[in-house]
C-alpha cells in the first residue's frame, strides 16, 4: 500500500515546519471554518472541535487524503486568550502574563478514509517576571501577532519563559506525540520521515 497524500488544514507555518521536520511531505489547503466559542463550551472541547471541524472540512474534498488539522489557545485561570487583535492587546495580553502560570491547550486531529481521530494536549507554562517596555519591544518585533497568547515559544518568546511543564511542541501549536498516536489510530506508523501501513 502505497503512502497516503498528506494534507495540513492549516496556514500555520509553524505546523508546517514540524511536519518537514518529520521529513513528512504536506500540502497545506487551510480550513475556514467558524471558531466562536459555543455557549458553554469549555477551552479543551473548543480546540478539540475546531481541530476535527477544520481537518474534516478538507477532508470533505479529498476523501482518500489524510488531512491534519489543528487549534491552540492559551488560557490564563478562566480567560481564554486566542491571538490579539491589536499591538495594544498584544501588550495586555503579555503582561497578564508575565511572572505567573498559564496553560496552553493544543487540540490535534486527523480525518481520512477510516473516519476521524483527534487528541488534545494541555502543557503548563511560566512567565518570567518582565516589565511593561519589555512587552511592547517584543510587541514591535511583530512575533505576537498571529499567536494565541501573544508569544512564539520558538522564536523570541522563549525570552519570556522561565519554566514548562509537558509537551513543549503543544505551545508551539503542534503536538507531535499525539500526531503520531493518531496516526497510528488512523492505520499508518511513522518510519523516521515516512508512513508505514500498520499491519
Amino acid at each position: 500500500m502505497s503512502a497516503p497524500r498528506i494534507v495540513l488544514a492549516s496556514a500555520s507555518p509553524r505546523r508546517a515546519d514540524l511536519l518537514r521536520q518529520l521529513g513528512l511531505e504536506a500540502d497545506t489547503r487551510p480550513a475556514h471554518v467558524d471558531e466562536t466559542y459555543l455557549a458553554g463550551e469549555v477551552p479543551a472541547d473548543h480546540v478539540d472541535r475546531l481541530a476535527r471541524a477544520k481537518a474534516e472540512a478538507i477532508a470533505s474534498e479529498l476523501p482518500d487524503a489524510l488531512v491534519i488539522g489543528g487549534d491552540t489557545v492559551v488560557v490564563d485561570g478562566r480567560r481564554v486568550m486566542g491571538k490579539p487583535g491589536s499591538d495594544e492587546e498584544a501588550v495586555e495580553m503579555l503582561m497578564r502574563l508575565a511572572g505567573r502560570e498559564h496553560h496552553v491547550l493544543s487540540g490535534v486531529a486527523i480525518a481520512g478514509p477510516s473516519g476521524t481521530v483527534s487528541r488534545v494536549v494541555r502543557t503548563d507554562v511560566r512567565f518570567r517576571e518582565f516589565s511593561e517596555s519589555t512587552a511592547i519591544a517584543y510587541v514591535a518585533t511583530g512575533e505576537p501577532a498571529d499567536k494565541a497568547g501573544a508569544y512564539g515559544i520558538q522564536g523570541f518568546g522563549a525570552a519570556l519563559v522561565e519554566e514548562i511543564r509537558g509537551d513543549y511542541y503543544c505551545v508551539v501549536g503542534f503536538p507531535v506525540a499525539a500526531l503520531l498516536d493518531l496516526l497510528a489510530e488512523a492505520g499508518w506508523r511513522y518510519a523516521f520521515g515516512r508512513l508505514e501501513p500498520l499491519d
